[in-house]
């Protein structure tokens, strides 16, 4: 056994990196490398970095740069799109917001002048027909199901609203 630097490492070294170790040495070599601590840490650690260099290339696939290229830009183009929506969106919530608000003191307003239409809606029902659709007693009730059917539609529209706000993704 040897301690230090081996004089057969270089012959060892040379068969490693031409990748013909142990095939094409011979059986002296061979019960060299047994013995020498140096040469069989020379021939451990090769091996062991090799395996680890073939498992590293064959898990490391790497894409092409155009592909890459292209995802970056694809989410670079959708942040933007995406920052710029934000307020659109908003801006359209605003603006439906106002027009609902609009229409309702609107129809307020004519509801207090008592200009007639307000029996024109009651009996909007009557002249569609619709009561076929409604029991009985909901057919006599004169308009408080519309009232109903409107105040169902706004509390369902808030809902969505106020959901809309909530909701993490928006």
């Amino acid at each position: 056994m040897t301690w230090g630097k081996c004089t057969r490492e270089a012959e060892v070294k040379s068969l490693l990196d031409r990748g013909h170790w142990p095939q094409a040495c011979g059986p002296d070599l061979r019960a060299h490398v047994e013995d020498c601590r140096a040469c069989s840490d020379v021939v451990l650690l090769t091996q062991a970095f090799r395996t680890k260099r073939a498992n590293a290339s064959i898990a490391a696939r790497l894409e092409p740069s155009g592909v890459l290229w292209w995802r970056a830009q694809l989410r670079r183009r959708n942040a933007a799109i995406e920052r710029i929506g934000k307020p659109l969106l908003g801006a359209q919530i605003f603006a439906v917001t106002v027009s609902l608000l609009a229409a309702s003191l609107f129809l307020i307003a004519q509801a207090r002048r008592d200009t007639g239409w307000l029996s024109w809606f009651q009996q909007l029902p009557r002249s569609l027909h619709l009561e076929v659709l409604l029991p009985d007693t909901l057919q006599k009730s004169q308009g408080q199901i519309w009232l109903f059917i409107s105040l169902a539609g706004l509390l369902a529209l808030t809902s969505g609203v106020i959901m809309w706000f909530a909701s993490e993704k928006r």
